[in-house]
């Protein structure tokens, strides 16, 4: 059986195992708050590993890696935006969401802060949720179209062929079981991620070492990245000046959008059971993402030492290739499939997410029962419906519309709703008119700042939205009024 074989052989098994493990957390499952947000009581073990399962990913096993494959030591800068942004996420935001979550009995991320702002509760939730459902109705489809390319790549299926795979192997648990199926399949990932993270690096640098009669580029990481020259053994990629202060500053500028603003991570601190259950969080999802980063840092350089800087076509398939390097073909199977279901399973946490929002808060009758059956099977018949038109517009919308849409993410909803997250746990004078106006600058000048390749010439969007969200959060709050007292039905 050659190693194709077998990883679609492990995939097939692995796979169905996934499928079955959701459906039966999905058994749990009896009301609209266990389908929006596992009804508040994840251990703190869970709510971690899903937290990085769905925050990392394919970024952790194939980007980073990839990256660091590409660029050798420049990409320090990326990682420790993320594992700053990450520590403090877990260290100063998870206990606090946690605890509001459960004060105000939220069921949605949006639903937290038009509570919080009640208000202008109303109008917060609808801008909200219009926002997050249409840029990650799309960040679905992207996800779709990226499960059918990794199969192509993989294993020579059709895309639009896997991009029905894709949606066959996580749409049946997400829309039976919600957010705890999808949770509970995450932790399955986190753990088959950090057991490649780690066996990978460790088993990569012994090989190098203990093999200096072969032929490879280098025989030690320090030796690949001297060898590829000074833009690899550089931090800063051989710039100085301007150059390098702009790719220091791209590099950490990922910290802004791990501050709350990325609803599908803070569901998951909003989730945790109790005070004790996010302490054990904290720690797991801390460690987990220090590990994980220096992990995924060092496959790309072990990359360089066994392929060279160019022996790779597609840099962010160095992780395969290392790991089939270094295993037999049995293990890297498994290994492998991790990774891909890893990547491919994304899909159901943004689905959940854009689900729950447009249900919960654009659909929600008038009935004040949020618990009962009749929301559940809303919820439900809304997950297959939006799961149904996204994997439609993946297959008739321009590719490159789709993905243009998902580079707004990060900048457009993650650090602006950093800012109002932030702002709304910190700053007692900020009232829901500011977030009013914060919301909307911040995706506005996203789009703005995007479009007109500012982005590219000038600054990452990611610094430049998080600021002006910023300076609007602030300007808003001075000059305009705090609203009166809330609708009692908001």
């Amino acid at each position: 059986m050659d190693q194709q074989t077998q990883i679609l052989a492990v995939m097939i098994g692995y796979m169905a195992l996934l499928i079955l493990w959701g459906l039966y957390q999905g058994r749990r499952v009896k009301t609209g708050s266990d389908y929006a947000i596992a009804g508040r009581d994840l251990p703190g073990w869970v709510a971690a590993l899903s937290e990085r399962a769905t925050g990392e990913s394919s970024w952790a096993l194939l980007g980073l890696p990839g990256v660091a494959y590409a660029t050798g030591l420049t990409e320090i800068w990326t990682a420790l935006g993320c594992v700053v942004g990450i520590i403090t996420a877990w260290a100063a935001l998870a206990w606090r969401l946690r605890d509001e979550a459960e004060t105000y009995r939220v069921e949605t991320f949006t639903e937290y802060i038009a509570k919080k702002h009640s208000g202008v509760g109303r109008q917060i939730r609808t801008l909200g949720s219009l926002a997050i459902v249409f840029f990650f109705f799309f960040y679905v489809g992207a996800q779709f179209l990226g499960g059918g390319k990794t199969l192509h790549t993989m294993f020579h299926i059709d895309p639009n062929l896997g991009m029905l795979i894709t949606a066959a192997i996580i749409v049946p648990y997400t829309i039976y079981g919600g957010f705890r199926s999808v949770v509970y399949t995450d932790v399955v990932q986190a753990i088959v991620m950090i057991v490649t993270l780690i066996v990978g690096p460790v088993v990569g640098v012994a090989y190098l070492a203990s093999h200096p009669e072969l032929p490879l580029f280098a025989h030690s990481i320090p030796e690949a990245l001297a060898k590829a020259g000074p833009s690899y053994s550089s931090i800063t990629g051989a710039l100085s000046g301007f150059a390098a202060g702009v790719v220091i500053v791209g590099g950490l500028s990922w910290f802004f959008g791990y501050l709350g603003g990325q609803p599908q991570l803070s569901m998951r601190f909003m989730a945790i059971r109790d005070t004790h259950q996010a302490r054990q969080a904290r720690n797991i999802g801390i460690a987990w993402t220090v590990i994980a980063y220096i992990g995924a840092l060092s496959l790309g350089w072990i990359g360089i030492a066994l392929f060279g800087p160019t022996g790779l076509e597609d840099q962010e398939y160095v992780m395969p290739a290392v790991l089939l390097r270094l295993f037999h073909p049995t293990i890297a199977a498994v290994l492998i499939t991790g990774a891909i279901a890893a990547m491919i399973s994304t899909a159901d946490s943004l689905l959940i997410l854009s689900a729950t929002e447009l249900s919960n808060n654009l659909l929600k009758s008038k009935s004040k029962d949020g618990t009962g059956q009749s929301n559940l099977a809303r919820s439900r018949m809304v997950t297959a419906c939006l799961a149904v038109v996204a994997l439609g517009v993946a297959y008739v919308s321009p590719t490159d519309l789709i993905f243009t849409l998902v580079s707004y993410v990060w900048a457009g909803v993650g650090c602006t709703f950093s800012v109002v997250i932030l702002a709304t746990l910190f700053w007692k004078r900020f009232h829901g008119r500011a977030a009013l106006v914060t919301i909307t600058v911040g995706i506005v000048f996203t789009i703005f700042w995007i479009s007109t390749g500012l982005d590219a010439k000038l600054i990452t969007a990611r610094v430049a939205t998080f600021v002006a969200a910023g300076l609007a959060a602030v300007i808003a709050t001075f000059t305009m009024s705090r609203p009166e007292e809330p609708e009692k039905s908001s």
